[in-house]
């Protein structure tokens, strides 16, 4: 799948991912006070993702649709970075530096990173 999750399909995605199953109501009451969008507007978004297969039908209580996310968390964020390293031409030094710059990453996520990759490079020779 290459379709790509907009930064609503994103928030209603996160919904998902930290309740499970939702109707579309909980969805709606899960996201940000502030700017919140309509009821019907969610609903619409949801059927479209379903279309797209980001979400499926679980369940169907009353006339109340109950929906799962059909991609998880680490699909969909691993979709986005590529993309976003994809504008920079696949190098991601920039992004990086930015990161360390901004104090996004502290000096533990720099380590974890390390070791993930020597654990890679490890594998790759061993190929």
């Amino acid at each position: 799948m290459t379709r790509k999750l907009t930064k609503l399909e994103f928030q209603i995605m996160e919904a998902l991912w930290a309740n499970g199953e939702c109707a579309i109501r909980d969805v709606l009451e899960s996201l940000p006070g502030k700017r919140r969008p309509a009821y019907t507007t969610i609903q619409t978004t949801v059927y479209r993702m379903e279309a797209k297969g980001f979400v499926h039908r679980v369940k169907k209580v009353g006339n109340v649709h109950v929906f799962s996310a059909s991609i998880s968390r680490d699909s969909a964020e691993r979709r986005l970075i590529d993309e976003l390293l994809s504008i920079f031409g696949g190098r991601s030094k920039a992004v990086m530096a930015h990161l360390i710059e901004s104090g996004k990453l502290s000096l533990e996520e720099v380590q974890e990173a390390e070791r993930t990759l020597r654990r890679h490079a490890r594998r790759k020779g061993e190929q």
